[in-house]
């Protein structure tokens, strides 16, 4: 950081010219990227899913919620664990705040984990959030889908490609379905692994920083994150404001 090139201001401004045209282009290219997004082809749903909700037993048809649009959170929290993946709930703490707009917009969110509902919501609870948290225990949905695994399988099927190299039963993902007025459900889009940093706004104000997302080994986020009620307990002191004045 001290060694960072220090220029005058004409000189930056010809340095940060050129930077936006590369962020135009890449604008452009995002744009277009969505765009075969949503031109992807559909596949029909023909299983009959079904999921542990504080409602009682609900359909996937049920968890539209009278929108025609749902996206599910494919949430890590295994059935033995007793906290949800700390990135995941990265991810889960933007949610809240921009659902009460999408929703307004025709779509719904669900997160889905294959751990128990007591637990799910046990540590919603402890986290604040809002939103509807669904199991799946019982229900094939999240190997349907891709983010769970045999225990005992030596291939599995991630991000669109078989692998051997992974350990984990439970992965993170995006799914996203559409039903029509005749109440046929749709799969039109999944995503995995870093596909998620595009539902992290957090990523986007910190890559703006001089020091970036401050990931050490590997570009793992990993290396930073703690689930929000843990920073100062697990030992990283939030920073606080040192001029007079200053809210803390």
């Amino acid at each position: 950081m001290t060694q960072h090139t220090i220029v005058s201001r004409a000189e930056w401004l010809e340095a940060r010219r050129a930077l936006l045209v590369e962020e135009k282009a890449w604008t452009r290219a995002r744009d277009r990227l969505a765009q075969m997004r949503r031109a992807l082809p559909w596949v029909r749903v023909e299983k009959d899913y079904r999921f542990d909700t504080v409602d009682g037993p609900l359909s996937l048809a049920e968890l539209f919620d009278g929108r025609s649009q749902l996206v599910t959170h494919h949430f890590m929290f295994a059935p033995d664990w007793d906290e949800g993946c700390p990135g995941c709930s990265l991810l889960a703490d933007q949610v809240d705040g921009a659902r009460q707009h999408f929703e307004h917009n025709d779509l719904t969110y669900v997160a889905v984990s294959r751990a128990p509902l007591a637990k799910l919501e046990a540590y919603r609870r402890r986290m604040g959030w809002q939103f509807r948290w669904v199991s799946s225990a019982g229900s094939d949905f999240n190997f349907d889908f891709h983010v769970s695994f045999p225990h005992d399988a030596r291939e599995r099927f991630y991000n669109f490609e078989t692998r051997t190299d992974i350990t984990m039963d439970d992965l993170p993902g995006l799914s996203v379905f559409h039903q029509d007025e005749t109440g046929a459900i749709f799969h039109t889009y999944s995503s995995y692994g870093r596909a998620g940093e595009m539902f992290l706004p957090v990523y986007s104000w910190l890559d703006i920083a001089p020091r970036g997302r401050n990931e050490t080994k590997h570009g793992n986020l990993m290396d930073w994150v703690k689930r929000h009620d843990r920073y100062e307990t697990d030992g990283r002191t939030r920073p606080t404001a040192t001029r007079k004045g200053n809210p803390r």
